[in-house]
């Protein structure tokens, strides 16, 4: 009986090492008995038991999808998608009356870069920035809730994809763009690029009170392209960063014809410089925005050369240095702020493009940094030792370096191609120096085949000891463009909306539910409980909405189950409407009737034992 008992556990075990030795063969260094011991070690690191939660949120880009990614750090298990920019019929967001007007009428969003909202420099929790490449848009979501709170369309500008990057108290999110158009995206021949192209840049301000976004004012730039940017830190918050490519203007051909010249430009500004401008009128007015012409002003922006084709620039936790890269170029560039600084004072420039001062490279250059071998630098990112971490998209690795001296320390193969990568609380003023994620671009072989198409990877790599170890994989679709990583116990969540009894159109009592109709306008006053919709009180059949076709038809419906995770959702059969409804929350559904019929209600999210009973009928008689 012993013997029964104990080898179905011994061969469990030998099989759990088994698998972690072919899990661990395919990382750098895995592979052999010797790494079974590595392995269950590494094992034990990214483990995370029932009953125990993760020690970080990573928040990661979806791109193309238009939806935020959230991981736990170190589990890596994908925990919550968040849609943004696109409509999700898992939630009904794009369905219901407040997201689709937020929406626009658009179907999809290119999301990217997210940052979340700082104080003194630090994740403070409470919201999350994302930018829309794809229709110049800007979101900000509200942690407490995981959602979406408010969406703002920038005019002038055309795919702001280098980063919502917020200043040290987030006085203001950036959002230079992308792509060159004419201001107000009129129309102009190509022929005329140089003259009628302009890159913009947008400063947005968030109004914590009223929960909005506000285009304070914009900067006509020349017509380049603009990628990765960051805000100064401490003695450097007045200062922001952003990369240039393209700064030969080509308009076609780009993979050749934008990689002429050796170097291209970190523009350098100072914002409260800039918001001094446009208070004291300096800013021109153009489709109704103040606007900041560069030229006209002569000050507060300046162009500092860097490797060609940068993609990359970071500011340093302590604020002294920001570091840019050129990925056609095998160095990383660590400037410093102070001599950029002195570098204006002194006007030590070396000429001038479109009216920006060009700052003398030797004047705010501290070093170069030449990893042996290492091609294509990106993205860098922090820990609390002194210690930069770039990823090098052509040679597929991760190369960590001494700030102030240069020297290499180590480095670890990833797989394949990373682009950006993020650490924990890595963009802040203090990095913990635990974890980094590489946000790798192709996966090839690290996964079960799924077609042509395969998932991208992020790789958990363990900054704890001396050197670098990847010890967690995780598929991500589509890749993640950027991410960042916040402590777990910073974002403080709220389980259940509060009873607003002076909600608009929420109803709290079943004997309240009503249905009203105005001319063609029928109103219904629904409330959500498990296991019943009640849509009209007084009726004989209290979860049916009766309705003439053409009506123009208006749904609120108030989950009054205020208890955690009783979500309930809202579905009609066969008319291509969803939505869900939180413990304590009211959703406003509109759409005519414009087919006649019979046309079933159900809760889409499971609710309780009961959740197939939980249904009703819309019907809709002929004209």
């Amino acid at each position: 009986m012993y013997k029964k008992m104990i080898m179905p556990g011994v061969m469990g075990i030998m099989a759990g090492l088994l698998a972690s030795t072919v899990m661990f063969a395919d990382f750098p260094g895995g592979g052999g008995t010797a790494s079974i011991a590595s392995a269950n070690g590494d094992a034990e690191k990214v483990y995370v038991p029932f009953g125990k939660k993760d020690d970080y949120y990573l928040f990661a880009s979806g791109g193309h999808s238009g939806q935020m990614f959230i991981y736990g750090v170190p589990s890596m298990r994908r925990i919550r998608t968040v849609p943004v920019f696109s409509p999700d019929p898992a939630t009904g967001y794009g369905f219901d009356k407040e997201s689709k007007a937020m929406l626009g009428g658009y179907s999809w969003g290119d999301l990217h870069h997210p940052a979340f909202s700082e104080t003194k420099g630090e994740y403070d929790g409470k919201y999350l920035f994302a930018t829309d490449v794809a229709n110049n848009r800007a979101a900000v979501m509200d942690l407490k809730t995981f959602t979406v709170m408010d969406m703002l369309q920038t005019p002038n500008t055309s795919g702001p994809h280098c980063a919502a990057f917020v200043t040290e108290n987030t006085e203001y999110l950036f959002l230079p763009t992308r792509f060159s158009v004419p201001l107000g995206n009129e129309y102009a021949p190509l022929d005329e690029f140089k003259t009628k192209y302009k890159g913009v840049m947008s400063a947005v301000k968030f109004n914590e009170q009223s929960k909005k976004q506000e285009l304070a004012y914009q900067v006509a730039l020349p017509p380049w392209s603009f990628d990765l940017s960051d805000a100064g830190k401490k003695g450097s918050s007045d200062w922001a960063v952003m990369t240039t490519y393209n700064t030969e203007e080509a308009t076609t051909n780009l993979e050749i014809n934008a990689s002429q010249k050796d170097r291209d430009y970190i523009v350098l500004f100072n914002w409260k410089e800039l918001e001094k401008m446009v208070a004291d009128g300096k800013a021109d007015h153009v489709n109704g925005v103040k606007m900041i012409d560069p030229a006209k002003v002569n000050a507060g922006i300046y162009l500092v050369p860097v490797a060609k084709s940068p993609h990359g620039v970071d500011v340093t936790p302590d604020g002294k240095r920001f570091i840019a890269s050129g990925k056609l170029a095998p160095a990383m560039t660590v400037f410093s702020f102070e001599k950029a600084f002195d570098a204006v004072k002194n006007k030590k420039f070396a000429g001038q493009e479109q009216g920006i001062p060009v700052l003398d490279y030797n004047a705010v250059m501290e070093r170069e940094v030449n990893p042996e071998n290492a091609l294509g630098p990106l993205h860098t990112q922090f820990d609390d030792k002194g210690f930069a971490y770039t990823t090098m998209f052509i040679s597929s690795e991760v190369v960590k370096w001494n700030i102030e001296t240069g020297e290499t320390i180590d480095r670890v193969p990833v797989q394949y191609s990373p682009g950006h990568s993020v650490s924990a609380e890595g963009d802040s003023a203090s990095p913990d120096g635990q974890w980094l994620v590489a946000l790798n671009k192709l996966a090839k072989d690290s996964y079960l085949s799924v077609g042509p198409s395969h998932p991208e990877s992020m790789q958990l790599i363990d900054l704890s000891g001396d050197k670098m170890k990847v010890v967690q994989s995780a598929p991500v679709d589509p890749e993640p463009h950027y991410a960042q990583m916040i402590k777990a116990d910073k974002i403080q969540t709220i389980n259940v909306l509060p009873k607003d009894e002076k909600r608009p159109n929420s109803v709290w009592k079943q004997e309240e539910a009503r249905i009203e109709r105005h001319g063609n306008v029928v109103d219904v006053y629904g409330i959500a409980m498990r296991s019943k919709f009640t849509f009209d009180a007084k009726a004989s059949r209290k979860d049916v909405i009766e309705v003439k076709q053409g009506d123009k038809v208006v749904i609120h419906l108030t989950n009054i189950d205020l208890d955690e995770d009783i979500t309930h959702g809202f579905g009609i059969n066969n008319y291509n409407l969803n939505m869900e409804v939180q413990p304590g929350e009211t959703k406003t559904l509109e759409f005519i009737a414009d087919k006649a019929g019979t046309f079933p209600i159900y809760c889409t999210n499971f609710c309780s034992a009961l959740h197939q009973e939980m249904t009703g009928y819309l019907l809709v008689s002929p004209n």
